[in-house]
């Protein structure tokens, strides 16, 4: 029997969606990032190109309704920095997105370095979710996002963090130390992403000198299972492993096959008899 009580199946980590049952619809704003990282490559197109904020939805309510029937939907502005961008600019965005049928609810991917406050006080208006690359504490930049993350958490804005493993110089020890201290944060949701060499990346460069050693699949399943421990029961897991795109993707190519990577990390938490938020706290 599991174990785990906020599991919607056998899982042993927390599955039950924070937002409730809405789909998300993602967009592509065209809102670029303040600097280019060492695992990203350039925004592949551009608003223009990919469409208005409404003809991308009207795509996504097609596709999500052709599968699942009418339900409700979430605007989730997903590529590139969703805050990057003057407030007037932002509630246009936003509103177009508000106003469109079956829209209920907004999902902002974002910076903690593009968090102002008069963005925050936008955000709060909307009600909307903040999602927020921190990937790792390791960085010199942490007291900025751990002022942002707080002041999001005071005006009650609902915060999904996202974490990546296996970057470049970080040990196992580092990145469960990750793991302990946003467990400690209780965030509202979290992701947890590998770390993947694309096409023309620094990270690339680095990988074809030799400079850079993706993690192995057993070395990521099992930090991923000690990382989980350390997470409260409350939190929401998003997601354990990312969809890299294979046209692109360089290593490690273990990772396309998420049915194993999933699959493996549920094995090894009941093998361990563990479960997430065994470790919190301690």
């Amino acid at each position: 029997m599991n174990k785990f009580k906020y599991s919607n199946d056998n899982k042993r980590y927390h599955t039950r969606a924070y937002e409730g049952r809405v789909w998300k619809a993602c967009i592509d704003a065209g809102l670029p990032c303040p600097s280019h990282c060492l695992f990203c490559a350039e925004q592949s197109k551009l608003f223009t190109s990919a469409g208005t904020v409404t003809e991308q939805l009207q795509k996504e309510k097609d596709r999500i309704f052709a599968k699942y029937g009418e339900v409700p939907l979430c605007a989730y502005f997903q590529s590139g920095t969703n805050t990057n961008a003057p407030v007037d600019k932002l509630k246009a965005l936003y509103d177009e997105a508000m106003s469109f049928p079956g829209v209920t609810s907004l999902s902002i991917a974002t910076r903690f370095d593009c968090l102002p406050d008069e963005v925050i006080d936008l955000l709060e208006e909307y009600g909307a979710t903040v999602e927020i690359g921190l990937q790792t504490i390791h960085r010199d930049d942490y007291d900025l996002f751990f002022d942002r993350y707080s002041e999001l958490k005071r005006r009650g804005i609902k915060v999904c963090l996202h974490l990546m493993d296996g970057l470049p110089g970080e040990t196992e020890e580092m990145m469960i130390d990750t793991a302990k201290a946003v467990g400690n944060l209780e965030p509202d949701a979290l992701k947890i992403h590998l770390t993947y060499v694309v096409k023309d990346t620094p990270l690339c460069e680095m990988y074809v000198r030799g400079e850079y050693t993706p993690l192995t699949f057993e070395e990521y399943t099992n930090i991923v299972v000690r990382q989980l421990e350390y997470i409260p029961a409350k939190t929401v897991i998003e997601r354990l492993t990312g969809d890299g795109d294979k046209r692109t993707l360089v290593a490690p190519l273990w990772s396309t096959d998420k049915i194993r990577v999933l699959g493996t990390i549920d094995k090894l938490l009941a093998n361990l008899d563990t479960y997430q938020g065994n470790r919190y706290n301690i």
